[in-house]
């Protein structure tokens, strides 16, 4: 009798063991899995049932918040002008897991599960309130936003604006965009509609896709910038140095003709300097100049300033699903025709519009490139404040010296080449690029980038046109513009 006793005692602690071992996998282990998957009613009922947090401008505009509704879900996600904002908010849906923008990179916050948020859950429950999530306090100034969203139009592209000395996102605009509040609806079969129409198979022209951190673009002469960088640090040249131009460039190895846009670039008896070079956007000489720095040289410049890495720019996996920008990329020991074309931004020289907005940056806080944010503070229901982003440096990529020379030599793109670009009384430095694309380049990416004022640096911005039939200085450059404008008359 005591053997079974034992046997069946035995049976029970392992059953009981079982038992504890499969809970807390369920409740642990796969507690995010499980609370993530859609065919999850209960999960999708307490996400939808709870009071979200509201996002904000820098000026306290309200971009999304969470309204009071009569049915089972009790509050309904609002989006007030949502295309304007719609790459930064992103969107929470009935049937859509928030997988992108502040939606996703705070989702915890706002919806008042994260851990720093358990003495308010705990007053709710002790009360027998309604728990309240945060709220996210954006760096987003709504007047800049519109602006750009207004300029860009119907076109295809993007527009980035950043502090110059914080790295804090003031504008970040991608066309074409949607409207969040499509996808907010309780009707489930309208928002699965709705997000089918838009994700039109995740491919290239969806407006769902953030076109200034999620899709690369070659970036044509403005990354040259890069490259003038990677010879100054050499010590080898100045802006007045003298290097080979010419009218045509035979890429290394190849038949192939590489020319100039502008008659200048060719510079006089095949020689041109390097200030000029940067002004006339002279495609001769810094193929070349790329060819004589070679691979390594022109690499470690745009690793230092931010390609080759992802790049985060809110959240963490604490918070919920991080915001990232899609690493930028310069091409991996390439052969000597593959470099020239590189060098001007060709090839396989890919950026986002954040990355080249960062550049910018870069230049203009003396070779210190900040680290990107999009949230300023987060506070509780009751105003608390949760948390304070402050600067920070990814990297001190080049000198104050450098810095310096290419501002000057930036200066010289406005002055000499786009004097249609100017601003009244402002210095400002850029770069123009016009990258060309699609099958036997048929197409143009008109980028610019800059930063003004030039002289006392407050804003970088970065401007991309896709599938264009212009110069970049002509369908980026008076964007940007507009947005140096409106950024330095507030």
């Amino acid at each position: 009798m005591n053997k079974y006793l034992r046997q069946l005692f035995t049976a029970v602690v392992a059953l009981f063991v079982i038992l504890g071992l499969s809970s807390t996998i369920i409740m642990a282990v796969r507690a995010n899995a499980l609370n993530n998957d859609p065919r999850n009613a209960r999960s999708l009922y307490h996400q939808l049932g709870a009071y979200r947090g509201a996002i904000l401008a820098s000026d306290g505009t309200v971009m999304a918040k969470s309204e009071p509704v009569n049915d089972a879900f009790k509050y309904l996600r609002t989006y007030s002008n949502g295309p304007l904002y719609a790459p930064v908010t992103g969107f929470f849906s009935i049937n859509q897991t928030a997988d992108r923008g502040l939606e996703a990179s705070r989702s915890m916050l706002l919806n008042g599960e994260a851990d720093s948020l358990i003495w308010q859950r705990t007053k709710a429950m002790l009360t027998g309130t309604t728990n309240q999530g945060a709220s996210i306090e954006t760096s987003i100034d709504p007047k800049l936003q519109q602006v750009a969203y207004d300029q860009l139009g119907t076109r295809d592209g993007a527009a980035v604006a950043i502090e110059v000395n914080t790295g804090r996102i003031l504008a970040m605009v991608s066309t074409p965009s949607y409207d969040p509040n499509k996808l907010a609806t309780h009707d489930a079969k309208a928002a699965s509609q709705s997000y089918n129409e838009l994700s039109a198979g995740q491919n290239q022209n969806s407006p769902l896709i953030n076109r200034a951190t999620s899709q690369l673009y070659p970036p044509g002469s403005t990354f040259k910038t890069i490259v003038a960088l990677a010879a100054l640090e050499t010590g080898d040249y100045q802006t007045d140095t003298k290097i080979p131009a010419g009218s045509s460039y035979t890429l290394p190895g190849t038949a192939t003709q590489l020319p100039n846009d502008e008659a200048q670039g060719d510079g006089v008896n095949g020689q041109i300097s390097l200030q000029e070079a940067v002004a006339w956007s002279s495609n001769t000489a810094f193929a070349q100049l790329g060819v004589k720095l070679g691979a390594s040289k022109v690499s470690d410049m745009a690793t230092k300033l931010g390609f080759g890495s992802t790049i985060t720019i809110d959240g963490t996996e604490s918070t919920g699903t991080p915001m990232t920008a899609t690493a930028s990329t310069f091409p991996s020991d390439p052969t000597d025709d593959k470099l020239a074309l590189a060098s001007i931004g060709q090839g396989d020289t890919t950026a986002t519009p954040l990355q080249m907005a960062m550049v910018a940056q870069a230049i203009a806080n003396n070779g210190k490139l900040m680290q990107p944010t999009l949230v300023d503070r987060v506070r509780a229901a009751d105003l608390t404040v949760l948390s304070q982003t402050k600067p920070q440096t990814m990297a001190n990529a080049f000198s104050k010296d450098f810095a310096d020379k290419l501002t000057t030599m930036m200066e010289s793109v406005m002055t000499e080449a786009n004097p249609q670009l100017a601003i009244d009384g402002i210095k400002v430095a850029t770069k123009t690029g016009t990258a060309q694309i699609g099958i036997d380049n048929s197409a143009i990416d008109g980028w610019a980038i800059g930063f003004a004022p030039a002289d006392n640096p407050q804003i970088a911005v970065a401007v991309l046109v896709h599938k264009t039939d212009v110069h970049g200085s002509l369908a980026a450059g008076p964007i940007m513009r507009a947005m140096m404008q409106e950024a330095l008359q507030q």
